[in-house]
């Protein structure tokens, strides 16, 4: 007979054995305490990086994935929980099998299989299914096994560092969801985003060094790595910029430049400010069709020492409003006749799928698969996007925000018309 008490000291117990268990030990590990706790063979699956098949984790190999199981994201019941981060149950003779989310916060790593006893709802998978997310995330550091089972192509070391650099692709919390996606994944060059959270501030960026080398990527590393260090002394946005600059030019001279967005969020008021330096504008998405540039007078990239002063540019939100920062390899993906995939093409699949319903990192996911189809599948540039969505003013319920977008130099309201 299945109880509270059994589940709980089930998951208690896996989350004490765990503390000594690295991450090819972890599917022995679940399978054994689910089974405790009344769940019997108890799978997971994690994703590939681009999210593309969900590859189960047996523990065996040099990737911990030796003889298991390879499904498709696309097409598929477990791909359907992976995209869409809701449970769901198996048809036919496998009624009895549920489905649920792995989840590190909203970061989507994969998915949790189990036989639950008759009438049994999925409520307990996916209690186990976060545990099995803060395992997955807490042993993948060390283990190369992981970064094994993650990867279906050969990564170049440009690529290697910058995935160890950023931060997980989403995440979410009462006032904003983030997300972000690169291509091509195995081959990024000199592209870069970074976020962070410090109370009320929310800190978002993009970065395009020159290039697509591991010089580049050496370049994108000490571009966001000196944006961070000066952002957790409380250095203002255009003063680091500067600093950024100066590091960049003390170790590469002028032989390379970075372009890149710096913004802050205040996620109480909604007011964003954020600085160009020589970056294309962010585009701002409000009522789920209307579009803009948020043009702001761009200084010179880092690293070019032109003597160009950095504007601090505001624009204050609305509830809902979203703003995406991006790279040229986005807008600029040609096909066999030459065509770019366009800032409108790019924006409207945003907006389309949007209104589907869609989460932010699935949006995000099927957009780059439509960049890299667009781009016969293989991409000449990085291609890099970051969207953040502002809930609204959930800590003070009177704010009412105003319009318009103002610079420090001149206080003016924005003309900036719809796109």
């Amino acid at each position: 007979m299945d109880t509270p008490e059994r589940i709980l000291k089930a998951l208690t117990g896996m989350l004490g054995e765990s503390h000594l268990t690295d991450f090819g030990h972890l599917p022995e590990l679940v399978t054994r305490h689910a089974e405790a706790a009344g769940m019997a063979d108890a799978q997971f699956f994690l994703a590939d990086l681009r999210q593309q098949v969900l590859i189960e984790v047996t523990g065996r190999g040099l990737d911990a994935a030796q003889g298991g199981e390879v499904v498709s994201v696309e097409g598929t019941l477990p791909g359907r929980v992976f995209t869409g981060s809701r449970p769901q149950r198996g048809g036919g003779a496998e009624r009895g099998r549920w489905w649920v989310p792995v989840l590190d916060g909203t970061e989507r790593l994969g998915v949790l299989r189990a036989d639950l006893p008759d009438g049994v709802g999925p409520e307990r998978l996916e209690m186990l299914a976060s545990l099995v997310g803060m395992l997955v995330v807490s042993k993948r550091p060390p283990s190369d096994a992981a970064a094994r089972l993650e990867r279906t192509e050969t990564m170049n070391v440009a690529a290697e560092m910058q995935w160890n650099l950023m931060p997980p692709r989403s995440f979410a919390n009462r006032d904003v969801v983030i997300a972000a996606a690169l291509e091509p994944a195995y081959e990024i060059g000199g592209d870069a985003f970074d976020y962070a959270i410090a109370g009320d501030q929310v800190h978002l960026a993009v970065f395009d060094a020159m290039g697509h080398s591991s010089n580049a990527g050496l370049a994108a590393n000490l571009a966001v790595s000196a944006c961070r260090n000066q952002r957790r002394q409380g250095t203002d946005l255009v003063t680091t910029g500067e600093r950024v600059e100066q590091i960049l030019v003390d170790h590469f001279g002028h032989d390379t430049y970075v372009t890149a967005i710096l913004a802050d969020l205040d996620a109480t008021t909604g007011l964003l400010s954020w600085i160009n330096r020589g970056h294309h504008p962010p585009v701002l998405i409000r009522g789920g069709r209307w579009t803009t540039a948020l043009s702001c007078p761009p200084a010179h990239p880092f690293g070019t020492e032109l003597g160009i002063t950095a504007t601090l540019c505001r624009e204050q939100l609305e509830p809902g409003d979203r703003v995406l920062l991006y790279t040229d390899g986005i807008t600029e993906a040609r096909d066999a006749r030459g065509r770019e995939f366009g800032l409108h093409q790019f924006t409207d699949f945003i907006i389309r799928h949007h209104a589907d319903g869609l989460p932010v990192p699935e949006t995000l996911r099927r957009l780059m698969g439509a960049v890299l189809d667009h781009h016969a599948g293989r991409l000449g540039d990085d291609a890099t996007v970051v969207c953040l969505e502002w809930h609204g003013p959930s800590r003070n319920t009177q704010l009412s925000p105003a319009h318009g977008s103002t610079t420090d130099t001149d206080n003016a309201d924005s003309d900036a018309d719809a796109g």
